[in-house]
């Protein structure tokens, strides 16, 4: 009789910022002989087809699989719309995932999914799994403090910060601790939204993240030593993070748009530490004139700057650029409309990132040792500003004026500002030593994520 092999399927949930975490943390349990089906809603999965050669290294390539399901989208429905995909796939989950399951243990017997790892905002899946005799673990990509206050809501209610219904009271900041930076009350996770449609998956979202703090294993993007006070919180919760660090090659087909590797020849010319890295995550979107105003402000610094454009940076739209602006910047300024982030940080020239300090780039900014400029948009970036502004110290702000636009005189002196102080650069460089020590053997997150699979193991056993 052949021998009963432990099988994972994982569902994120479909954004860039979810897919790519979980993308990583599956390679590495891959690469330690577990196989792994990774499920992506249609629509995304055909993006991240489209966006990269998605050959995986040999040690991976019996043991990880990519597929999908259908999405649910109706006809006339915007496939890059992230809300709409966000409202489709819980009417469609229950009914697609479970013949997706019997499907694959129908064809191996011997490698029947044991373990379902899904993101805690995708909570209904955990009844799917307890119907189908599978293990359910929660996955958390953002950081633990942003976890933690989520799962703080029924106690911030009994405390009367917060009424029942999620609204916030009249408090200037909400604290879970005197470690961790607070909350204003428009940051919480209920009040984040200015339309009723995003309110809506954002309150079911919380709803999800409660229920599934009934899982034995919640796994964090983060490492203990980054936020020590946070993960206190929770200590059964485990931090295996950064999991971009596990990944030694940079690699990971997990992104939406295709990469332009053109920039590394480009900062190859560049001295070390002088370059501006210059991007807003998968989904930030600004005013035409915001555009004007950043452009000016990276051409009024005299500074290098590589500068991710996507196609709808501009309000869903092409961005345009001032007059002649391209002529002015063409001997220090490069524009893509997508990098390889990671790799970029990674690379010695660059000396500080401007970023909307999305909690993946905040990460890996650290990791890299790279200081930020921020420009938080939505979610929890503001938060994520906090740390890096004032718990860790290793960035600046960028503050809007009373018209809601950050100027390019303030764009300018604050890039200013942050390559005359050694002080950010010597503080982040604490923390990339920090990170890479609780990936190595020994360390607090190797420690976590080396139980946790034991635990696949011994479970699928």
């Amino acid at each position: 009789m052949a021998e009963k092999k432990p099988h994972v399927l994982a569902v994120p949930l479909c954004a860039q910022g979810h897919v790519k975490p979980l993308m990583s943390l599956c390679r590495q349990i891959a690469k330690r002989g577990i196989k792994v089906t990774f499920v992506n809603a249609q629509t995304i999965h055909n993006k991240i087809v489209a966006a990269a050669d998605l050959e995986l290294p040999s040690e991976e390539e019996s043991n990880m699989v990519l597929t999908s399901i259908a999405d649910g989208l109706e006809p006339d429905d915007d496939p890059n719309d992230p809300f709409v995909l966000l409202e489709a796939l819980p009417r469609t989950m229950p009914e697609t995932l479970p013949e997706l399951m019997e499907r694959i243990n129908s064809s191996n017997p011997n490698e029947r999914i044991s373990c379902l790892i899904t993101d805690l905002s995708c909570g209904g899946l955990f009844e799917i799994a307890q119907n189908m005799g599978v293990e359910a673990v929660g996955f958390s990509p953002p950081s633990f403090a942003s976890l933690a206050i989520i799962l703080q809501i029924p106690k911030l209610i009994q405390q009367g910060n917060l009424e029942s219904n999620g609204s916030v009271k009249e408090v200037d900041l909400i604290r879970l601790s005197d470690d961790i930076p607070g909350w204003r009350k428009d940051e919480l996770p209920r009040t984040l939204s200015s339309d009723l449609k995003s309110e809506k998956i954002v309150i079911e979202c919380v709803k999800s993240h409660e229920a599934a703090n009934k899982a034995k294993w919640i796994l964090c993007n983060t490492c203990y030593e980054l936020e020590p006070a946070a993960c206190d919180l929770h200590p059964n919760f485990l931090p295996i993070g950064p999991l971009h660090l596990w990944d030694k090659s940079c690699s990971n087909p997990s992104n939406f748009y295709p990469e332009d590797a053109s920039c590394f020849s480009w900062l190859d010319d560049k001295p070390n530490g002088s370059v501006i890295y210059v991007s807003f995550g998968s989904t930030g979107v600004f005013s035409q004139q915001q555009v004007d105003e950043l452009a000016l402000g990276l051409e009024l610094s005299g500074r290098a700057f590589l500068w991710v454009v996507r196609m709808d940076l501009a309000n869903g739209s092409r961005a345009e650029y001032p007059d002649g602006f391209l002529e002015r910047v063409r001997e220090f300024g490069k524009i893509v409309e997508w990098a390889p982030q990671n790799s970029v940080l990674s690379h010695p020239a660059v000396g500080c990132f401007v970023s909307h300090c999305g909690w993946n780039s905040t990460l890996e900014g650290v990791s890299r040792g790279v200081p930020y400029l921020c420009w938080p948009y939505f979610g929890d970036q503001q938060h994520n500003e906090r740390y890096i502004c004032d718990k860790w110290e290793v960035g600046l702000r960028i503050d809007c004026d009373e018209k809601g636009i950050r100027s390019r005189y303030e764009i300018k002196m604050k890039i200013d500002m942050l390559f005359s102080d050694g002080k950010y650069k010597e503080n982040v460089f604490k923390l990339k030593e920090m990170c890479s020590q609780s990936v190595r053997e020994g360390g607090s997150s190797y420690k976590n994520l080396e139980s946790f699979i034991n635990h696949l193991r011994n479970f699928g056993n």
